[in-house]
């Protein structure tokens, strides 16, 4: 007795907004949290500030962006990032002399000097950061008369 009747307009006015209201706190609720890009910047950090040469293999689930001085991680719509304390790092391409020389090639017979080599180093670092998909991150930090280089790919 004391119910509105269905044929008011208010009614249906009131439940046309709070419908609304709730699909909007739905769509706006996170999805799934952004990937750990800190855990990668520590890996990246932890070789790049050691005072010998040095490697470390860490496991990515997610895509990987890498700059001189950022990392990025992208997994389902979610991103990730973190500034790196120890930079700046050299990103790494496949079928470059970099990238042998990331997986265990000495410096000396990848490149034909030092020159050479920070020459390299040096132009990988001022391409624009490019996503790219990878089990694992590698890093390795490379001396080699007096050009001293972190590596990561």
């Amino acid at each position: 007795m004391f119910d509105a009747p269905v044929e008011t307009w208010y009614l249906w006015v009131g439940l046309a907004l709070a419908s609304s209201a709730a699909l909007g706190l739905a769509v706006s609720l996170p999805r799934a949290p952004p990937p750990d890009a800190a855990g990668v910047a520590d890996t990246v950090d932890s070789v790049a500030a050691s005072d010998r040469a040095a490697t470390a293999v860490h496991p990515v689930s997610a895509e990987v962006r890498i700059g001189p001085y950022r990392v990025w991680l992208r997994d389902d719509g979610a991103t990730g990032h973190a500034t790196l304390a120890y930079g700046p790092v050299t990103p790494v391409r496949r079928g470059t002399a970099l990238w042998d020389v990331l997986r265990g090639t000495p410096p000396e017979s990848a490149f034909g000097s030092p020159g050479a080599f920070r020459d390299a180093a040096a132009d990988a670092r001022d391409r624009p950061p490019a996503w790219r998909t990878t089990g694992e991150l590698t890093v390795r930090a490379v001396s080699w008369e007096g050009v001293d280089v972190t590596l990561v790919g």
